[in-house]
């Protein structure tokens, strides 16, 4: 039983590695062995040289999306390790809730941080746009912008072309049908919105493709913090719906870019 629970441990990891084994390039446990040595070769562990830090370099072969440092509670010491670890691998990495001293910290070197001080997104490095992968971004309102934000660098970081329509909420239905051709047209669509948060079951019920809801903490009293929203599309009867936390613009991005790029026909 040992032995066939450790053969099927390899094949599984053989089918994550990129180069695989259906070519007939590499056997299963060559591949498993190559993907823990790959694992292993890349994360950096905690010690004197290393504060409190494990990178996790390997993460976009095994899952096709990198890694997003979440800055909050990070100090000086940690970001600049981290900065200068990517850069020295000449790897790509995105950093989430970044403040601007954050970013002033980090942005000299090569590459440099590029910074949005909309959606506090910081990144190094980057993917080429891949035109087969199209993700439309929406708002209820002009509120919304920023955790849109956060959702739309995610996903375009990773390679996806972004779509934005601002401001399109229920409250003026007519905003939202002089766009649906083109919602029609996308691989992944994000609707950010608070207060009711009804918009992103309106476009689920008129596009084909995967829609995420992604419920903002903005809204007046009963709204909750966002709270409001995410019940309201938790509760949605429209197919193809899924919803991630209150304000969890990374989450989003990163869902609808692999959604997306299985679509437009690049992972299936």
């Amino acid at each position: 039983m040992r032995t066939k629970k450790t053969e099927l441990s390899r094949n599984e990891n053989a089918r994550r590695h990129p180069e695989g084994v259906v070519a007939g390039d590499i056997s299963p446990g060559d591949a498993s062995g190559k993907l823990s040595a790959q694992a292993e070769a890349q994360i950096n562990p905690p010690g004197r040289d290393s504060p409190g830090v494990r990178l996790d370099f390997a993460r976009e072969s095994r899952k096709g999306v990198g890694e997003v440092v979440y800055c909050p509670g990070k100090s000086d010491e940690q970001l600049r390790f981290i900065a200068d670890s990517v850069r020295s691998k000449g790897a790509n990495m995105a950093f989430s809730r970044m403040s601007p001293e954050q970013a002033e910290m980090i942005s000299s070197g090569n590459p440099p941080l590029v910074y949005n001080p909309i959606s506090r997104l910081g990144t190094i490095g980057g993917h080429d746009v891949r035109a087969v992968c199209a993700v439309a971004v929406l708002t209820a309102g002009s509120s919304d912008v920023p955790i849109a934000e956060e959702a739309a660098g995610i996903a375009e970081f990773h390679g996806a072309e972004i779509k934005r329509f601002y401001d399109v909420g229920v409250a003026g239905l007519h905003r939202l049908l002089g766009i649906l051709d083109e919602l029609k047209d996308s691989d992944a669509v994000i609707v950010a919105a608070g207060m009711d948060g009804a918009l992103p079951s309106v476009v689920a019920g008129l596009v084909p493709c995967l829609v995420i809801g992604l419920p903002t903490s903005v809204g007046y009293g009963i709204a909750k913090g966002g709270k409001a929203a995410l019940s309201s599309m938790l509760a949605s009867c429209s197919p193809g719906l899924v919803v991630v936390n209150i304000d969890n613009g990374v989450g989003a991005g990163l869902a609808a870019f692999i959604a997306a790029k299985r679509r437009g026909g690049e992972g299936s």
